[in-house]
């Protein structure tokens, strides 16, 4: 089934595109804007295509510990509400780079599978 949603919404090049989208959105919100300015964008959206494409089961994933790399982040205020946006966003970026809502949902449902791990719930 991850191999086959994967494929279903085009693959790394959907997962690039919305990748970027999704990037340009975040950067552009005031509430999380902050979380970014110390980063290393490129470094990072190639890091989140990773993550998503193995998320979804395209490749395996080499980055850092999901919890590990928003420690700095949780330190600083990252909260449901930033995760929320971020859920927001991202769905956006995806139905933008034409992957159908009801593929996008079983994404959004992957992603949020992380919460707990992202804001050490």
């Amino acid at each position: 089934m991850n191999e086959d949603l994967y494929e279903l919404i085009g693959g790394r090049s959907t997962i690039q595109a919305a990748t970027e989208l999704f990037y340009r959105k975040l950067v552009e919100d005031e509430n999380l804007q902050h979380f970014f300015k110390r980063v290393d964008m490129a470094h990072l959206r190639s890091r989140q295509v990773m993550f998503i494409s193995m998320l979804l089961g395209g490749r395996v994933h080499t980055g850092k510990d999901i919890h590990e790399a928003h420690s700095w982040s949780r330190d600083h205020g990252l909260n449901d509400a930033h995760f929320d946006l971020f859920l927001k966003y991202f769905r956006e970026a995806l139905e933008q780079a034409g992957v159908k809502p009801e593929n996008a949902e079983k994404v959004m449902k992957r992603l949020e599978s992380k919460r707990s791990m992202v804001l050490n719930k």
